[in-house]
């Protein structure tokens, strides 16, 4: 009976080893699975860490977020095409890349919410560099630059300066900061909706002057080359803008810098500029 017992006793341990050993390969079964499930994550990975400039060309485009509401920047044309000096500007750039540019059209106020979750590679939209900006986003080389200028009829000889306003009417919309320059030269402020209206206030003769946007001012006279009015004054410093990008794209930022740099070396940049301005607006 001993014996038997010992023998049933003996045939249990082996069952139970055998059991034991059949959920350590269980066991083994599923990290293998874990493991070969993590080998594409590791791969997503890698992806994931392959520069901007190698996903770019890799995909054959260069996604470029853009208002196409804001002539001459980026805008539609009688046909409805869209161009405008940035897209062309961002076409150029994008060709010099090896790749197509594919446009997103964002409004103004969702352009760098649109950036944030990566819709696109670049904003090209005259955007000013600013400090504040500076810090969650890169940026190109300027390639725009933008100064205060001083706006007069074009008969007009007694406004030579920005010190010449003391004393006289100057249109301006109190929402921008060029009436701040108006304002501290003496001028009386007559508000205007924006750059088109305070023109045709200066032209009507109900204004003395505007403190406005050189790029606006070349826009006009190169649509309209006959208006009486002309530029007496200006800021030296000039506000820059440049192509944004989110950070960690150095390898694209420097391969798009090269391409502006390449486009003012060439003349294909100043080309652009003057079909918009008629002048180089890189300076």
């Amino acid at each position: 009976m001993k014996k038997l017992s010992l023998t049933i006793l003996l045939l249990l341990t082996v069952v139970l080893l055998a059991a034991c050993g059949n959920n350590n390969n269980n066991a083994g079964g599923k990290n293998s699975a874990a493991e070969s499930s993590a080998a594409p994550t590791e791969g997503a990975a890698a992806a994931a860490e392959q520069n901007s400039l190698e996903a770019i060309k890799a995909s054959g485009k260069l996604r470029i977020g853009t208002e196409g509401t804001y002539a001459p920047f980026t805008f539609h044309d009688a046909s409805g095409k869209l161009t405008g000096f940035d897209v062309e500007i961002a076409e150029e750039v994008a060709k010099r890349l090896g790749v197509k540019a594919e446009f997103f059209e964002t409004q103004w106020d969702g352009i760098f919410a649109g950036m944030d979750a990566k819709r696109f590679d670049v904003i090209f939209n005259e955007v000013s560099i600013t400090d504040e900006r500076k810090v969650k986003y890169d940026f190109s080389d300027p390639y725009i630059v933008s100064k205060a200028v001083l706006i007069v009829g074009e008969k007009n000889e007694d406004i030579k300066t920005f010190a010449d306003l003391k004393g006289k009417k100057a249109g301006q919309s109190m929402t921008s900061n060029l009436s701040d320059i108006a304002r501290k030269n003496g001028a009386e402020i007559v508000a205007t909706d924006g750059f088109n209206q305070a023109i045709d206030l200066l032209t009507s003769g109900r204004i003395d002057a505007t403190v406005n946007d050189g790029l606006s001012y070349l826009d006009l006279k190169k649509q309209k080359p006959d208006v009486k009015i002309k530029v007496v004054d200006e800021i030296a410093e000039g506000s820059q803008s440049a192509a944004v990008f989110l950070k960690g794209n150095d390898e694209l930022v420097a391969a798009v810098n090269e391409a502006l740099a390449a486009m003012k070396s060439d003349g294909s940049y100043l080309k652009i500029s003057e079909k918009y301005f008629g002048a180089d607006v890189s300076k």
